[in-house]
């Protein structure tokens, strides 16, 4: 089944029609696609740490995980990105088809590496991770070419379902999605990627554009203060000119906000056994049952218990 999968993103198997591959998509996911390669130990670990625990690989990136979590509660998404045409980007793709994703629109290129992410993970959470997503960021405005060269958009006729858009794209080229008339009409999620990327969505703010998914770091960043609650954190987001802000804090009390309205709500406890995808999965829950019609407080509970599903070692669905 995989050899079969990976003859056809090689183009080997003629029989398979692009009309045939294509179907459209219900929500766009822009960004990171790659391996995660991550190390869990059950042990404290600190800086330093020498541990036995396990090392796994396995598809991954913001865009990606939150294209696996839409597709399990039913979405048919699409990936907008950058994978290489060596055998890692092969064996890639051939996965996220197996998973029922669309990588049609999938920039291949013959010159970029297929991109990586590499985690360790202990009892205490994540202690060290490392995105190398340069193709991504090498490849720049050409994964957004379908939007706009009429296959799923144009300057005429923009792209009007939701996007699913993480912070692994440059700064530039966030900057010209935070103002272009190609997006004018889409429902946008975004999300900062990481803590370290997370300045690269002030475009959002000033542009007064889009729903944002963050943590509590993250959001200081944005403001460049710290939040010591979510709460504080999401209003403060808001005054600074997003549209839409839910703020999450690990365990403690997650923030949906915009300028007429502020929910709280705490996750369910439960034991942590792995975080790395966690506010991804919180993401893809919370867009699923949005478009499923579910009300904002509902929406808002199905995605933190989600999350905590995932966070246990279970798979949300």
């Amino acid at each position: 089944m995989r050899r079969c999968l990976i003859a056809v993103l090689r183009g080997r198997c003629a029989s398979v029609t692009t009309a045939a591959m294509i179907a459209r998509p219900e929500i766009l996911c822009i960004g990171s696609v790659l391996w995660d390669v991550i190390g869990r130990s059950p042990a404290q670990m600190a800086k330093g740490a020498d541990v036995p625990g396990r090392i796994v690989k396995l598809p991954g990136g913001v865009a990606l995980n939150i294209a696996m979590t839409l597709a399990r509660f039913g979405l048919r998404p699409a990936l907008l990105s950058a994978v290489g045409r060596d055998p890692e980007g092969d064996e890639l793709m051939a996965e996220c088809i197996g998973l029922g994703l669309e990588t049609s629109f999938v920039y291949r290129s013959d010159d970029l590496p297929t991109d990586r992410y590499m985690a360790v993970e202990g009892a205490n959470g994540l202690i060290a991770a490392i995105a190398d997503a340069h193709s991504l960021e090498a490849a720049g405005a050409k994964i957004l070419r379908p939007l706009t060269d009429g296959t799923l958009g144009s300057a005429h006729q923009p792209y009007q379902g939701a996007v699913a858009l993480d912070g692994n794209l440059t700064a530039q080229l966030l900057e010209e999605i935070a103002r272009s008339d190609d997006f004018r009409a889409a429902d946008l999620r975004i999300a900062p990627a990481s803590p370290g990327k997370a300045d690269r969505l002030l475009p959002f703010l000033r542009a007064g554009r889009g729903t944002l998914y963050v943590n509590c770091e993250e959001a200081g960043i944005l403001c460049k203060t710290r939040f010591d609650d979510a709460t504080t954190a999401a209003q403060a987001l808001v005054d600074r000119g997003a549209a839409r802000a839910l703020v999450t804090h690990g365990g403690a009390e997650s923030c949906d906000a915009t300028a007429d309205l502020t929910l709280t709500r705490c996750p369910p406890e439960v034991l942590v056994t792995r975080v790395t995808g966690a506010g991804d999965t919180f993401m893809a829950a919370h867009i699923a049952a949005e478009r499923a019609g579910a009300d904002r407080e509902t929406a808002f509970a199905r995605a933190q218990d989600a999350a905590a599903l995932f966070v246990s070692g279970d798979t949300p669905s």
